[in-house]
């Protein structure tokens, strides 16, 4: 685990995690948190309907929490430390698009310069490229890119975190070759990665020196995580303004070492604004 060296008075330590069940993976979570002050972490797949979601649980960490909850399928949550952060303007749909599905969850931490706009996402994976669930994921992204473009026109400091399901590049892949053209690879998606990208955004993980195959996906079969047979899917990307002021970034690999992971691990980064 890397935590920030120092912490100013406006530092905010921001995190994304697929948990893949919060139900299954709620201890990990407990424990995760309270070995890593975080003042921001956004969940995906939380898999739980808003009636179940476990708040009490969170909050006794210290932290408020909102969520927007399906029953079995998708679900997400952020989580705000109480003491560093506090709400608003949240929003649970991508304007325009029907969509029953649980998938984002946006609102502004702090206010005035200070203000940061946090869009907590979890991108359709598509199953295959030949598949309903492929268009289906690209005309999602198009209409996420439009959101994005103009939430970046509302505010000057906006991340976006989550489970992206798209590898942006061939050094993000353990097997370039071997992937080629699946799903989460392919160039469809990728480009529409990039137009996502254009309207003002970049990737922070890439703003600072990493290991070669770093990865936060890896597939259960096939020991992926032993072998690092992995994905660099979940991504932090943010408007120029926000992207000066992140410090740092990384993959924490611990918690997928645990008894009965996720087959995400968590992605962090550090903003000072």
């Amino acid at each position: 685990m890397v935590l920030p060296r120092e912490r100013g008075p406006n530092t905010l330590l921001i995190a994304t995690w697929n948990v893949n069940s919060l139900r299954v993976r709620l201890p990990q979570l407990v424990e995760w948190l309270q070995q890593t002050p975080l003042d921001v972490l956004a969940l995906q797949e939380t898999k739980t309907t808003d009636e179940a979601f476990p708040r009490a649980a969170i909050e006794r960490l210290g932290y408020d929490v909102i969520f927007s909850g399906q029953k079995t399928y998708n679900g997400v949550a952020t989580l705000l430390r109480r003491s560093a952060a506090s709400s608003a303007d949240v929003a649970r749909d991508i304007p325009g698009l029907q969509d029953p599905q649980r998938r984002v969850l946006a609102l502004t931490v702090g206010s005035g310069e200070r203000a940061l706009r946090v869009i907590n996402v979890y991108v359709p994976n598509g199953q295959s490229v030949d598949s309903d669930k492929y268009f289906y994921k690209l005309d999602w992204l198009d209409k996420f890119r439009t959101w994005l473009a103009d939430e970046a026109t509302r505010y000057p400091h906006v991340v976006v975190l989550g489970d992206f399901n798209i590898a942006p590049e061939d050094r993000d892949v353990h097997d370039p070759i071997l992937w080629q053209g699946q799903v989460l690879v392919s160039e469809r998606e990728r480009a529409a990665l990039r137009a996502v990208l254009a309207q003002g955004y970049s990737d922070v993980f890439r703003k600072f020196p990493q290991a070669d195959k770093s990865f936060s996906w890896w597939d259960y079969r096939g020991g992926g995580f032993r072998r690092n047979h992995g994905l660099r899917i979940d991504l932090i990307i943010a408007t120029e303004a926000a992207a000066q002021c992140c410090t740092e970034s990384h993959i924490d690999r611990e918690p997928r070492m645990v008894e009965r992971p996720s087959d995400h691990t968590p992605v962090l980064a550090t903003f000072d604004i």
